[in-house]
């Protein structure tokens, strides 16, 4: 900073203009330039500063030709003055580029190199180089030197179509190459009053021209493109951002009709739809007038039926229409195209579908391996299938309450019908499940009913004596030999449920006692006996009923004339335990036990004529001739087969009393009559269906008149009545 207070002493007229003097000199110097001359080297080419400068907007810019928007580039500074101690040359930092290597003093300060790499050159916009000198010792201000650049570049367009056929007031889109597709000014605004309109978008780096033409004929279309980043002129070096045109000869014929799409393509019909409308999108077909009606039929031809009318309410930004429509008919996008007309004349071409409400008329179920049914009971933990039939179905979103929709490579769904593979849960706590769509109830459902289903009667148990035995075990006759005090049946109700879910299980039971001989001593039926699954099911809260079974059968009580204990040998009891059919839909199981009281011995007085008999007494050494007829009476132990039915052995064992010859009237004193103790053994032939039989005999004793001892053997007759 200068000191002026030695000059203050002076006169004042010499002091004020030594003063002036002296500050207009200190202004010069502070607005003298940092920077004589600057050069740019990119690739091979250099630009600088004193050459390679034009004027923009009344303001000098250094120019230079770049390839890429993130060109690299060396930077040469030729300072105006040598540089002042402590006080160097700085580039300043900007986004538009990134200083590689810093501003580097070279041969004793005559000059500066650098060495900086450009940021997207197509998209920046007032590119310029500051430099900057700061404050030194002696007091001079920061000085700054700005230098503002001018990326140019050659870009090319080229309009290659491979069809030159355009109809009029339908719109097509052609691809414009280019070597720099992102430096071509692209403008979402459509030219107006030429033959051919146009504009020109860019789409994922790709351009592309739309194309409207207007009038008939052999039509010309011009295109006058503009870049983002001009480029010189070669005669002059004047700044232009103005392409030569591109000139294209088209075919232009009569309008055909245009498909417009709508942003809906489902429709219901409904008095919402056809009094008041629905809103929808559509194209613009250039030719729409804003607050009109167009009719809509599904036939090119006059005279077509209404489907619909389109009112048009205002065009939206993106190229569309907002409109409101109002529905009268039914239509499917496969029966054919929807005609959009103007006095009975078509316009434009459009589709979508149109349909009713949805609506189901009827649900059916079929469960694993049956027919499809209109019973709607379904049983928890079971998995089915249900069909639902009505109307505009693909379009409804069903949801079944509370169970799980399982995927189904063999699951139908169209309009008239879907079918739906269903999971009930084991565990589910309701009596209904609801039918939804869009989460409002369709009025439709279906009824959870426990299931119901005959088990094998593995879980009845049977006590006559011993300890509890299943009946499913019991099969054919069971002889007994002991005297049967009770037949007690007993129910293993947590057996029902125990893998698959059965159900509360309805059994009848059939008693019936008869003797020896088969005759019928009683006969008794109990019907609708309930067993329900005990609280280790699932679903054991739900099977409470007053009717369930508790506790066992006893059947004595059920017997009213003879008690089993009260039955003679040999008779038998006959239980046939079946499911009760009407209960079920399909065959249940039938279990019969039949219990027989066997005896091993039987005890019997015996009257029989044995005739013939040899008999040897005592002392003597052969027997005597055979006998006359005799009369025994015998207290007999008959002895039954072990494994058949009322079956006796062949023979028997008796003792009783014999009268020798006891009907031998002859006067003969050689026959000798008497009468005896005798044990005897018999044989009786096996046949059991003879009236008359001839057993044999053979034993001893002791006659009473002898007294002596003697044998006997020989043949007898019988008699069976």
């Amino acid at each position: 900073m200068l000191n002026f207070s030695g000059f203050r002493r002076l006169p004042g007229a010499w002091g004020l203009a030594l003063l002036l003097l002296l500050y207009g000199l200190t202004a010069q110097a502070q607005q003298l330039p940092l920077v004589r001359e600057l050069s740019l080297r990119t690739d091979t080419t250099r630009y600088s500063l004193s050459r390679n400068t034009v004027t923009v907007q009344g303001e000098p810019h250094l120019y230079f030709t770049y390839r890429q928007d993130d060109e690299t580039a060396e930077l040469l500074v030729y300072p105006e003055a040598a540089p002042r101690p402590g006080a160097p040359l700085r580039l300043q930092r900007s986004a538009d580029f990134v200083l590689l290597d810093s501003l580097t003093a070279a041969e004793g300060g005559q000059y500066y190199r650098a060495k900086l790499r450009f940021r997207d050159l197509t998209g920046t916009r007032y590119l310029r180089l500051t430099f900057q000198q700061s404050a030194d010792t002696v007091g001079r201000p920061v000085r700054t030197h700005t230098i503002n650049l001018l990326p140019t570049t050659r870009t090319t367009l080229e309009f290659r179509p491979g069809d030159t056929e355009l109809f009029v007031g339908e719109e097509k889109v052609f691809d414009l190459i280019s070597n720099n597709a992102k430096n071509i000014r692209v403008s979402p605004e459509w030219t107006r009053g030429q033959d051919i309109d146009y504009r020109i978008e860019q789409e994922k780096g790709v351009l592309r021209l739309h194309v409207l033409p207007n009038a008939l004929g052999t039509r010309q279309l011009t295109l006058r493109p503009q870049t983002e980043r001009p480029f010189l002129t070669d005669n002059n070096r004047r700044v232009t951002y103005s392409l030569p045109p591109v000139r294209q000869e088209f075919t232009v014929k009569a309008s055909r009709l245009r498909f417009l799409s709508v942003d809906k393509k489902e429709i219901t019909l409904d008095e919402a739809s056809r009094r008041r409308g629905v809103e929808l999108i559509l194209d613009n077909g250039r030719t729409f007038d804003l607050k009109r009606t167009y009719r809509i039929e599904d036939q090119e031809e006059a005279g077509g039926s209404l489907i619909a009318e389109l009112f048009t309410r205002q065009y939206l930004t993106n190229d569309r229409v907002l409109c409101w429509l109002r529905v009268y008919n039914t239509h499917r996008q496969t029966e054919s195209y929807l005609y959009i007309k103007e006095n009975d004349q078509a316009k434009y071409v459009t589709n979508f579908n149109i349909s009713p409400k949805t609506a189901i008329s009827a649900v059916s179920v079929r469960h694993r391996g049956g027919d499809w049914t209109t019973n709607t009971n379904v049983n928890p933990g079971e998995t089915v299938d249900v069909r639902l039939e009505g109307e505009s179905l693909t379009r409804a979103r069903f949801h079944f309450e509370d169970v799980q929709v399982i995927p189904s490579d063999s699951s139908i769904r169209s309009d008239a019908a879907v079918v739906y593979r269903v999971q009930v849960p084991v565990t589910i706590d309701k009596k209904r499940i609801t039918i939804f769509n869009a989460g409002q109830p369709t009025g439709y459902g279906l009824s959870v009913r426990e299931f119901q289903r005959p088990h094998p009667l593995d879980f009845v148990g049977v006590t006559f004596g011993e300890a509890p035995r299943p009946l499913t075990r019991l099969n054919g006759p069971v002889l007994y030999n002991r005297t049967i005090s009770d037949v007690v049946f007993s129910f293993n109700a947590g057996a029902i449920d125990s893998e698959q879910l059965y159900g509360k299980q309805y059994l009848t039971f059939d008693i019936r006692t008869q003797n020896a001989k088969g005759e019928l001593i009683e006969l008794r039926t109990i019907d609708n006996v309930v067993v329900c699954p005990d609280g280790n099911s699932v679903r054991a809260s739900f099977y409470q009923d007053k009717q369930c079974q508790v506790g066992n059968i006893s059947l004595n009580s059920l017997l009213n004339y003879r008690k089993t204990y009260d039955l003679d040998d040999w008779s038998t009891i006959i239980v046939t335990i079946r499911h009760t059919q009407s209960q079920y839909q399909e065959p249940g199981f039938s279990q019969k036990l039949e219990l027989v009281l066997q005896r091993r011995v039987k005890f019997d007085i015996d009257i029989s004529f044995p005739g013939g008999l040899l008999t040897k007494y005592k002392g003597e050494s052969s027997f005597t001739s055979f006998g006359g007829i005799s009369l025994a009476t015998l207290a007999q132990l008959s002895f039954y087969h072990p494994t058949k039915i009322n079956k006796l052995r062949p023979y028997k064992v008796g003792a009783g009393f014999v009268a020798l010859n006891a009907f031998n009237l002859s006067q003969d004193p050689d026959i000798k009559r008497d009468l005896g103790i005798v044990v005897l053994g018999s044989v009786y032939p096996t046949r059991s269906d003879a009236k008359l039989t001839f057993p044999l005999y053979l034993g001893g004793g002791y006659l009473m008149n002898k007294r002596s001892l003697f044998f006997l053997f020989g043949p007898g007759i019988g008699i069976r009545l």
